[in-house]
């Protein structure tokens, strides 16, 4: 409910910034911390426990590491969103993480104001990704195509232009469609909404219809299916 405190667990292996990262939750308004991890499978158990609304996960940790602790979260708690905070930006960390059910991915020089936001983000259903991380996928997507990644889009720029509906994949109404371009550019819920003039109950009910039409099951899922199907801002 309004007003409600976000409660989150912090999953990292080493003590001092686990610690850190605890204190520094503490001090940022409508954030309670419930607990902390040292590894995987303590964040796991914990999570069963405290059922926490979001867990702040790094990645390499012993015994059960975050990729896996994030899965096996989000299969038993989907209720539970995962922001991965970790020191890599890889490929190998970041891809693998967002496909186990992470929403967020920040690497550990973000400051108190980028978590925050990060956590306030995938609490609303949007994506808590770095811009730095947002590019990287963009272009990642993009090789696979073969086309130049999209910059982000301005926040005056015109909405997507779907494909026509005869043309759309999966019984994507054309509606769904630009919701699903304007994912795809990195807006969020609100956003979106902003974009096309609706409530943001609208945004999300057109986003449950297409996620369960595309079979997606978040929205970097979403951003990738969008790519492959020519789903996006740069469409005519």
């Amino acid at each position: 409910m309004t007003g409600a405190l976000t409660r989150v667990l912090v999953a990292d292996d080493q003590t001092v910034v686990r610690e850190g990262i605890v204190m520094l939750l503490g001090l940022l308004p409508g954030i309670e911390v419930v607990g902390s991890a040292a590894d995987g499978e303590e964040a796991v158990a914990l999570v069963e426990r405290h059922h926490p609304d979001v867990v702040l996960m790094d990645l390499r940790m012993p015994r059960v590491d975050g990729v896996e602790a994030t899965r096996r979260i989000r299969a038993a708690h989907p209720e539970t969103e995962v922001v991965v905070l970790t020191t890599y930006a890889d490929d190998d960390s970041l891809f693998p993480a967002l496909q186990a059910g992470a929403r967020g991915y920040l690497t550990k020089d973000a400051g108190g104001e980028e978590i925050a936001r990060a956590i306030a983000d995938v609490r609303s259903g949007a994506a808590g990704l770095s811009p730095q991380v947002q590019l990287r996928l963009l272009e990642k997507l993009s090789d696979a195509q073969g086309t130049p990644a999209p910059a982000p889009a301005p926040a005056s720029a015109p909405v997507p232009a779907a494909t026509r509906p005869g043309e759309l994949p999966d019984g994507l109404t054309a509606r769904e469609a630009e919701v699903l371009a304007l994912i795809a550019a990195g807006l969020s819920n609100t956003e979106i909404a902003q974009r096309l003039f609706v409530s943001p109950a609208t945004v999300k009910t057109h986003i449950n219809n297409l996620f369960a039409k595309t079979a997606v099951r978040d929205r970097a899922q979403a951003v990738a299916y969008a790519f492959r199907h020519g789903i996006t801002g740069t469409q005519q």
